[in-house]
């Protein structure tokens, strides 16, 4: 039997203190099995890297100390040997194959049933045996999809485009190297929770599928940090949950033909955010929050965006202001802390996206809010003209916390207009 993997041979005999730390696992094929040729000979491990393709033997029977597989879920294991006394650190292995290939080990230390254990013949490696792992894999046809091989555990790249998966296979969540996934032109509707453990992926394509919505979990996950590119374009969301804005490592963000009637209304908290495309959906207008962004690149062509009307507003105000509004605004303006662990859940969303007056003032449910021009220059060095008219201005949503400040607004927009 064999199986790829890395291998540290540690030795017992020096001194321990740091040992574990001298060294890096090399690339190795280890292999269980007789030498050939040699008719009633024990059975061997043989360990073969790319500087000793020849290997190193080491005798299986009765002279297996201890195995040691608490991390054997992830891909780890050690081999403890009596003589020679080292250890045989195993890592990144498959899962499956290292399960399989320590009870192979087990049984013929004891000896048992070696007659039917998947013994492989004790010959040199071949380069292809012990080649540097490999990181890149493209499949862009569902025969060339595999169904009964693993993924290679070192995967940093991999595309599987025009498979027709309904779903993410449970198999590339645990490649947990991987720093760019595509799965565009695919049948996938939804998303699992278990995406949010892949840490070091930096880009995920997701365009040409079937999905409905993008989950919040994935946003409060350890995507929050790592992930840079993020392409959603040709679903079928209509909308973008209020955690997305968590997702604050993104540097450029793909929405275009989608059914978008809302982008996130913290969206300026995206700070690093550079290229954003959100052409062809249905967007009335744009929150207020979009004038913080700073982009390089801005397309959101084919959207129906309303003709901007600041004299007719939505008013919304509460006049007395109600307790729960008058304390939500001083906990916002004076920044005051606040969790879940001091106020009911539901409350701690409404404060996450409390708006802004154009005084500076915070409210929640009492307002009024208004449409106003906003060029499109101001917030992006390129961008792509909103209408054949060839312009490049859109709407965007403007709040007031009182009617003093509407109509100070109001006064100097019929001057200036004047």
């Amino acid at each position: 039997m064999r199986l790829q993997c890395e291998v540290e041979v540690l030795s017992r005999l020096l001194p321990t203190c740091g040992l574990r730390g001298r060294g890096r696992a090399a690339r190795a094929l280890v292999s269980l099995g007789r030498p050939p040729g040699a008719a009633g000979a024990g059975i061997y491990l043989m360990v073969c890297t790319a500087r000793d393709r020849g290997g190193a033997r080491y005798k299986v029977q009765q002279n297996v100390e201890r195995l040691f597989t608490r991390f054997v879920e992830e891909g780890k294991a050690t081999v403890r040997l009596r003589e020679p006394a080292v250890d045989l650190c195993l890592s990144k292995a498959n899962v499956i194959n290292l399960k399989t290939f320590l009870s192979a080990v087990r049984l013929a230390h004891q000896g048992n049933d070696t007659g039917v254990l998947p013994l492989s013949p004790l010959v040199p490696a071949k380069n292809s045996d012990v080649e540097k792992p490999k990181t890149k894999m493209i499949i862009t046809s569902r025969r060339d999809y595999p169904l009964t091989k693993s993924f290679p555990f070192s995967l940093e790249h991999l595309q599987t485009s025009y498979c027709k998966l309904a779903r993410i296979d449970s198999r590339v969540l645990c490649l947990r190297k991987l720093r760019k996934l595509d799965l565009s032109h695919n049948h996938i509707k939804q998303l699992p929770a278990t995406l949010g453990d892949l840490v070091c992926l930096q880009e995920l394509d997701l365009h040409d599928n079937h999905l409905e919505a993008f989950s919040g979990a994935l946003c409060s996950s350890s995507l929050q940090k790592s992930l840079q590119f993020l392409d959603l374009s040709q679903n079928q969301i209509q909308a973008l949950p209020i955690e997305f804005c968590q997702l604050r490592g993104l540097v450029q963000l793909r929405l275009d033909d989608n059914a978008l009637l809302r982008l996130p209304c913290r969206i300026g908290q995206l700070s690093r955010l550079r290229f954003l495309s959100a052409a062809r959906n249905k967007l009335p207008f744009l929150p207020s929050d979009f004038r913080k962004l700073s982009l390089e690149n801005l397309d959101l062509f084919g959207n129906p965006f309303e003709q901007p009307n600041p004299l007719v507003p939505n008013i919304q105000l509460k006049i007395p202001s109600t307790l729960l509004e008058c304390a939500a605004r001083a906990t916002v303006n004076h920044r005051i802390p606040y969790g879940c662990h001091l106020l009911p859940s539901h409350l701690c969303k409404d404060l996450e996206v409390a708006k802004t007056c154009r005084c500076g003032s915070a409210c929640l449910s009492s307002f009024i809010q208004i449409t106003v021009t906003m060029n499109l220059h101001h917030v992006s060095h390129t961008v792509v003209l909103v209408d054949n008219m060839g312009g490049t201005e859109a709407p965007v949503l403007c709040y007031f916390c009182s009617l003093g400040c509407y109509s100070q607004f109001l006064d100097r927009h019929l001057q200036s207009s004047g």
